[in-house]
């Protein structure tokens, strides 16, 4: 794991700047490289052979190849051993690894290779910039193209260390406020841009090509639950086995969920060493604890069960505040989400004790961990029923006896984009702060609409679900905020359930097989791996992870959160907010009237994020 950054033209300061800028991501060292056309920089955080001859810009034998590379290749020692007689290796690094394989296939070593990466080659001969990123988008790329100058780095802010106009994107941040987060292409900023997942890049002659170079093509394709079971279970153990490389201290984040669980189980069963797990919790008053600690709790059980090396740390309502500005600087790409101070609490504490960490991240979006599927899958055999069995007073009266009147609300929307973002998408009368001129209701369903329901293709809708998360919520929330904190303190995070194969057979597998009973809870998924869940978390119902953030804004956090969402605060932005409607949906929040976590938390972000880059 690392900080690239590059541009082309030859400026040795500026790419000093940048690098300065990222040095958080590779704390073991910086360098760049420049000549008439380029320059690249590079922060390292050394993971895989710890010799100098291993650091970056790194050159082909040649000379001719330059490369940075942020990310691991866990297979890298397959493509080498096929690539030797071919290449004169120097090093024990990926990265050589990545300057052969490039060498000799060009933009077709991105098919062979397994693993979590962005990474810039420059080409001396031939004047050409190829940039790629991986399968997934577990490692960011940015970059800003005007037609001439061309900027790119793993972080926003490295790029505004340029002198490009700081134009706010408007529709942009509307579905931002929506979604909570930004989807791909779109930033913050106008004229700054996400490379896509699965995208590689050529920039020649003042020209930027962008492709796909892989996507995800069978569907619910595999019928025989044993044969399932095999293919889980023998995918989910190589992918642990491989991700485990590292010259490094390596550790787990342990939530206390099946997917952590099933990892520190797999690690276990190859490891004779005590694992070190990770976790943390919240300083709440005792009567609240059984709720906002539950996942803590049983992380404390399962680490005992495994006898692994176990650090926790505990989050104080004080740190949310006086962290904050903090993890927005560090997250700097818009991301709405009240659990990135603990997990940047959490990577800090990390740091004490390893380089590397396994995390669970991407169980729930592949094999159907959330209600929301379940959900989906129960209004599509409602939806079976003629109307006017699903629409009258008696069924609305049971729905609601039953406690699922969220369901009853969307029983007669029909798969689709409303369905979607239904689940999605927060209620626009929640936004009723955003000024007229600002406000842009249609901006994401315009954009969602254009990107994945364009095409008419056929696909059962709870599937699509899945497969829209992995595309939306899990790259530009949960993978980027994972980054971000984690890579604060410069700790690689790895994602073994989101290994591309696993990530390829999740979505081979139909929907049904992820229920269990009344809800949805990956039953396919805990079966498969049921020798390495312990029966204590094997039986425990799925949860949200719960943070007590919401009930911290009603005592230790409110004069933090009213100076915030002050008109004086940030002048310039009463062009966006009406800030009596926000001082009202505050009022009523901290008074116990009427929940309101989702509008207020994107509301203090968007806040100390606009105070920290857009004024500067």
């Amino acid at each position: 794991m690392c900080g690239i950054n590059g541009f082309n033209f030859k400026n040795e300061n500026q790419i000093r700047k940048m690098n300065l800028l990222t040095s958080h991501r590779g704390p073991d060292g910086t360098r760049f490289f420049c000549d008439d056309e380029i320059s690249l920089g590079h922060n390292r955080l050394s993971i895989l052979d710890l010799r100098e001859e291993a650091s970056q810009p790194m050159f082909s034998g040649d000379g001719n190849l330059v490369i940075v590379f942020n990310g691991e290749i866990y297979n890298f020692l397959e493509i080498k051993s096929e690539l030797q007689k071919d290449y004169n290796f120097k090093t024990d690094s990926d990265t050589e690894v990545i300057l052969a394989a490039y060498q000799k296939w060009g933009s077709r070593c991105l098919n062979r290779l397994n693993g979590i990466f962005a990474f810039a080659i420059w080409d001396k001969e031939k004047q050409e910039l190829f940039i790629a990123r991986d399968h997934l988008g577990v490692k960011p790329f940015y970059y800003y193209f005007d037609g001439d100058k061309f900027i790119f780095s793993s972080e926003i802010k490295s790029i505004l260390a340029h002198p490009v106009e700081r134009r706010l994107d408007q529709e942009a941040l509307n579905i931002y406020f929506r979604l909570l987060y930004i989807p791909e292409p779109h930033t913050p900023w106008k004229n700054i841009f996400k490379l896509p997942p699965a995208h590689f890049a050529v920039l020649k002659n003042g020209k930027l090509e962008i492709k796909q170079y892989w996507k995800i093509s069978h569907f619910d394709c595999l019928s025989d639950e044993q044969e399932i079971k095999g293919l889980i279970k023998g995918h989910f153990k190589e992918a642990v086995s491989r991700q485990l490389i590292s010259d490094r201290p390596l550790g787990i984040y342990l939530s206390g969920g099946i997917d952590s669980t099933a990892i520190l189980g797999r690690v276990s069963e190859l490891r004779s060493k005590p694992a070190q797990t990770f976790t943390v919790g919240f300083e709440v008053e005792s009567e609240h604890r059984a709720k906002f600690n539950a996942d803590f709790e049983l992380a404390r059980k399962t680490s005992r069960f495994f006898k692994s090396e176990h650090h926790e740390v505990m989050l104080k309502a004080r740190a949310v505040a006086d962290n904050f500005e903090k993890v927005v600087w560090h997250g700097d790409d818009l991301v709405s989400n009240h659990t990135q101070t603990a997990m940047y609490v959490l990577s800090g504490m990390t740091k004490n004790h390893a380089d590397v960490v396994l995390s669970g991240d991407g169980g729930d979006e592949l094999f159907g961990g959330y209600d929301r599927y379940y959900l989906n899958y129960t209004l599509d055999r409602i939806q079976r029923l003629p109307k006017a069995l699903r629409e009258n007073f008696l069924a609305k009266f049971l729905f609601k006896l039953s406690g699922k009147q969220n369901l009853y609300d969307k029983l007669n929307i029909e798969p689709g984009i409303d369905r979607f973002l239904s689940f999605m998408s927060q209620k626009e009368a929640d936004l009723s702060f955003l000024q007229k001129d600002f406000n842009q209701p249609e901006a994401t369903r315009n954009f969602i609409g254009k990107k994945f329901f364009s095409s008419g293709e056929k696909l059962d809708f709870t599937k699509k679900m899945q497969y829209l998360d992995i595309k939306t919520w899990l790259l530009d929330d949960a993978l980027n905020r994972s980054d971000r904190m984690s890579m604060a303190h410069g700790v690689e995070q790895r994602v073994p359930i989101l290994d591309k194969e696993m990530v390829e057979l999740s979505m081979a597998i139909p929907p049904s097989f992820g229920m269990d009973g009344q809800k949805s809870g990956k039953r396919i998924f805990k079966e498969s791996l049921r020798e390495y869940i312990p029966d204590f978390v094997y039986n425990q119902p799925k949860r949200g992870w719960f943070s007590p953030v919401a009930k911290w804004l009603r005592s230790d956090l409110k004069g933090w959160a009213y100076d915030i969402l002050s008109p004086g605060y940030n002048p310039e932005t009463e062009a966006y907010f009406d800030f009596a409607k926000v001082r009202k949906i505050l009022d009523r929040h901290i008074s116990g009237e009427k929940y309101a976590l989702n509008p207020i938390w994107p509301l203090l972000t968007f806040q100390a994020w606009f105070k920290l880059f857009k004024n500067k």
